[in-house]
């Protein structure tokens, strides 16, 4: 087979081996189900428990949708800010480390007292979780911007915003796009854990839910659910990069 078969092929098949390694590990050392459920039990938990895993995903997608597309505005803007003005580096760079640095699960509480239980502290908290990668890896585009091509241009007659928009910017791309990639599985991180700590709905809540009634294997299908919206929505970013950043990735395999 080529080397794009077998590309295309890899990942399904190295899946489909971690599944039956683990199925079979299961019944061989007989492990409770309530310990470490087989995938089988798990996939009997997904058919059982179908409606109330749709539903929840649903809701989890849109959290962490909502929250990523703010992290994604408001990164982009203030990468820009801080990656092409000295001043606002330094004075922004260290409060946003020393908040990066705070875990975003400590901040659910005070999000709750200030929104209530509900949607909008776990948009906000997928937001929070994603919005640093976002501003470091756009502002690394800009700042490392050759010095000798800022004297080049200058030379030519254009002006700072000028190497900003045609020079800057462009840069600034790959770096941006790929952070995507980063920011939307942390973003899910952000939305579960808001939803395990207070929510109404959303896969978090049905986790709790299932595992104060010990159904493990609904826990897992929950588990399962996430790693497969992380997966697509990951394809998704890696699939807008290439499409928007091509040229960047020529020597990178189809």
């Amino acid at each position: 087979m080529s080397t794009r078969t077998l590309i295309t092929i890899a990942p399904w098949a190295c899946t489909a081996a971690l599944f039956l390694v683990w199925e079979a590990a299961v019944a061989l050392f007989d492990i409770p189900v309530f310990v470490l459920p087989a995938p089988s039990d798990i996939w009997a938990a997904m058919v059982k428990y179908w409606s109330p895993i749709w539903k929840n995903s649903v809701q989890t997608l849109y959290t962490t949708l909502a929250g990523f597309l703010m992290s994604i505005a408001g990164g982009l803007a203030l990468g820009l800010a801080i990656g092409w003005n000295r001043v606002v580096y330094a004075g922004l760079y260290p409060l946003m480390i020393g908040f990066n640095a705070i875990p975003k699960v400590a901040l659910v509480p005070i999000l709750v007292i200030w929104f209530g239980i509900g949607d909008i502290p776990a948009i906000l908290t997928a937001f929070l979780i994603s919005f640093f990668p976002i501003v470091v890896n756009v502002a690394t585009g800009i700042s490392t911007i050759e010095p000798e091509m800022e004297d080049v241009l200058r030379a030519l007659g254009a002006k700072k915003l000028d190497i900003m928009l045609k020079v800057g910017i462009p840069r600034s791309m790959p770096y941006f796009f790929g952070s995507l990639k980063v920011a939307i599985t942390l973003a899910f991180v952000g939305s579960v854990i808001s939803e395990i700590m207070a929510a109404n709905s959303g896969v978090g809540h049905m986790m709790i839910g299932a595992q104060s009634q010990f159904n493990v294997p609904l826990v897992w299908a929950a588990l399962v659910v996430l790693a497969i919206l992380g997966i697509v929505m990951y394809a998704l970013m890696a699939w807008i990069e290439i499409r928007m950043t091509g040229w960047a990735h020529r020597s990178a395999p189809a």
